[in-house]
């Protein structure tokens, strides 16, 4: 049987959210075919339990080598399907929302269709993003300026469709022809900023990520928890998004200027930024996971 979506949520100890989830996506199908794989991380809680009593989902049991890797585990998991749903398990799909997406997606040149995401109380989550580049990284976003700001803050463009250079991952739209011209997502960055590359590198191949207002999805947050270790994660793989795209020497000034970002925010009484200050500073404290120890720019 041929569906029109295949849906791809990547689980890890979710069990207080999962279900919540897969109860809301028949609505948003809105009459789409679909099926579903739920890619489990390796979770210690009983989130297997859980999903193996469910008849609504393929179950693919993976050890836990991040977010992209477990993507990929999904897409794999269903061959012959062509539009590929990428989730959080911690998102609320509103009603018509996958139709909408998918519509979008057979309307326009996009690789990836990106929704409104609302906070848990109904305000606008501000998830789409402009490129990183040096400017944007130097602790000036309170300016709302957007040669200083990586987010896009006014509330007004969110009301229209719009290219946008990448949005947050928590549910996009991705064809799949994109996803295997690509190789997938990059596994190397176990967590954070995998959805920020693979846009950025169907950008560079000619295709966009487009924001349609008129899917709408709740992203509760959270839901795997998150820690110091995480936190250092992300900025580090900022570091390495950038460096990875520009010449070495841009690389060097990311990662001072990331450096002066996460100080202030010491400064400021972030106690985790002084994990990722050190692990800026020092290879030999990163992340075993991001296999980035070996050059005091991190790729």
């Amino acid at each position: 049987m041929s569906y029109d979506v295949g849906v791809v949520i990547v689980s890890y100890n979710s069990a207080h959210v999962i279900e919540g989830l897969l109860a809301t996506i028949p609505q948003a199908l809105d009459g789409l075919s679909a099926v579903t794989a739920v890619v489990d991380n390796g979770s210690t809680d009983n989130s297997l339990e859980i999903l193996r009593a469910r008849d609504d989902c393929l179950v693919v049991e993976n050890s836990n080598t991040g977010y992209a890797a477990g993507v990929n585990r999904g897409v794999e998991a269903l061959p012959g399907v062509e539009t590929i749903l990428v989730l959080n398990p911690d998102v609320r799909l509103g009603p018509g929302s996958v139709r909408s997406m998918f519509a979008t997606l057979q309307a326009t040149r996009a690789a990836v269709v990106a929704p409104r995401v609302l906070q848990p109380d109904g305000q606008l989550f501000r998830s789409l993003r402009r490129e990183p580049v040096l400017l944007r990284t130097a602790g000036l976003g309170w300016t709302k300026r957007p040669c200083f700001d990586e987010y896009i803050s006014d509330p007004a463009t969110y009301e229209h469709r719009q290219v946008v250079d990448w949005a947050l991952g928590a549910a996009l739209l991705v064809r799949r022809d994109v996803h295997t011209a690509l190789g997938g997502w990059d596994e190397s960055y176990f967590l954070y900023s995998e959805e920020t590359d693979f846009s950025l590198r169907a950008k560079d191949r000619g295709w966009s990520t487009v924001y349609e207002p008129t899917a709408v999805v709740t992203h509760i947050g959270g839901a795997s928890g998150r820690t110091v270790r995480t936190h250092v994660m992300q900025v580090l793989n900022r570091v390495r998004l950038y460096a990875r795209r520009h010449p070495p020497y841009a690389g060097v000034a990311y990662l001072c200027l990331s450096v002066l970002s996460e100080t202030s925010w010491v400064l400021r009484g972030q106690g985790e930024s002084i994990a990722s200050v050190k692990a800026l500073l020092s290879p030999r404290s990163r992340p075993a996971e991001l296999g980035c120890s070996d050059t005091i720019v991190p790729r």
